[in-house]
């Protein structure tokens, strides 16, 4: 069994990498699963499962090795998280902030507001600070999806690849090795030809003919007859071949010559037109066509207390906390942390809540993390009025969300679209 991983080096996946910004740091009398697995583990499962042929992709990419530069010292001394988490001495040390570092991040922070004012940052008594840690959990479930569709195309003649030279491979029987993504990549789709699948049909649309009767000049004629060189009155002179003036005279039209009479001008009277759909050549090439997705469903879930319930879940998933556990299988199941029920509880909730596979889909794997975010409540007093806000993860973000006491545009400022942290 390999050893847990500790950290993850950011990569260019985007979303699904936020979990990188964690950090990982040991619990002393804690089991947990392993935070990667080998390439044979998870196609050993998936083949034992009946859920994917193991033998047809490339090796599949594990955890990153960790960053030191990622490993801050964050270390085991008691405390953090409480009786509310069910955790024990064996928990985390808190951040600790002092009044100077409080008010110098609530003063940059209202500095980057350009109709607020800093005198409530500065002057106002610190009345309480207040631990309101956030636990949050996620799944992540990388997934390939595989659907055939039937493309058809105008057949211009050359060879057919069909079922008579080797058996039709089925949608989940094609070898995507070249294809293949990393591992919880947000999006990819392909499109691939499946090989012998190719058939030359007789168009239907001109019985394979190559042609269509006009519907211009052979409106009224049954179907499948036309007649040829049909002859319209010309527009321009109504039929008489010729175009009169004002002074009384006469010249020929030129638009018909003087013949009085133009062809079709949609098939030149022939009474036929080209099909569209095979392009004149009476035969249709369709074949099976796989369109394959790789992309990763998140269930995403936050605990919080009381004191952090207002701030939006965003917040918190944007935030840098610390991981507490990091597992990656073929499909994950709940942590084990042998001094808190409260964490054993909230990682099985997370994997209860596993988004549904489409059942055109297969697990490829499955990526589990629990993070702690440290979040610091702090209350500001004067004079009978106060307000609070909130210093959220390690990177000790500001959030506050509604009331501060020293504003000038009165909500009419397109300053407070700045506010979304």
């Amino acid at each position: 069994m390999e050893e847990p991983l500790l950290s993850e080096k950011r990569s260019e996946l985007g979303e699904n990498d936020k979990w990188s910004a964690y950090q990982h740091v040991g619990r002393t009398g804690s089991v947990l699963p392993p935070a990667s697995v080998s390439v044979d583990e998870i196609r050993s499962a998936a083949a034992s499962s009946d859920h994917y042929p193991p033998s047809i992709h490339a090796a599949l990419l594990t955890s990153p090795e960790p960053n030191p530069d990622e490993q801050e010292a964050i270390g085991y001394q008691g405390g953090y998280g409480g009786v509310d988490y069910g955790g024990s001495t064996n928990e985390f040390q808190r951040q600790i902030l002092d009044e100077v570092e409080i008010r110098e991040l609530l003063i940059d922070h209202v500095g980057h507001r350009c109709c607020w004012g800093s005198r409530p940052a500065r002057t106002w008594k610190i009345h309480a600070v207040e631990d309101c840690n956030v636990y949050i959990g996620s799944l992540e479930t990388f997934i390939e999806e595989r659907e055939i569709i039937r493309e058809t195309e105008p057949y211009d003649g050359g060879d057919i690849v069909g079922k008579d030279t080797a058996p039709e491979l089925g949608v989940w029987e094609l070898d995507l090795r070249s294809q293949f993504p990393v591992l919880f990549i947000t999006h990819k789709e392909t499109r691939t030809k499946v090989p012998h699948s190719e058939i030359v049909d007789k168009c239907t649309d001109c019985a394979g003919k190559g042609d269509i009767v006009c519907s211009t000049c052979n409106a009224n004629q049954e179907p499948g007859i036309n007649k040829e060189n049909l002859m319209f009155d010309c527009p321009t002179c109504y039929g008489r071949g010729l175009i009169a003036h004002r002074d009384g005279s006469d010249t020929i039209c030129k638009k018909c010559s003087g013949n009085g009479k133009i062809p079709c001008a949609t098939c030149g009277s022939r009474g036929l037109i080209k099909c569209k759909k095979c392009n004149g050549s009476g035969a249709l090439l369709s074949r099976n066509v796989a369109i394959v997705r790789w992309k990763t469903l998140s269930t995403r879930k936050v605990s919080a207390t009381s004191g952090a319930a207002s701030v939006p879940d965003e917040v918190f998933h944007r935030a840098k906390g610390v991981q507490l556990c990091n597992t990656q299988a073929y499909q994950c199941s709940p942590a084990f942390f042998a001094d808190s029920f409260f964490l054993n509880k909230f990682s099985s909730e997370v994997i209860a809540e596993r988004a549904p596979v489409p059942p055109t889909a297969r697990i490829i794997c499955e990526r589990h993390v629990i993070s702690v975010v440290p979040v610091t409540r702090v209350t500001m007093a004067h004079r009978g009025r106060s307000f609070s806000f909130y210093i959220i993860g390690i990177s000790r973000d500001v959030y506050l969300k509604d009331y501060y006491p020293s504003r000038f545009c009165w909500g009419l400022c397109p300053c407070l679209e700045w506010l979304k942290l």
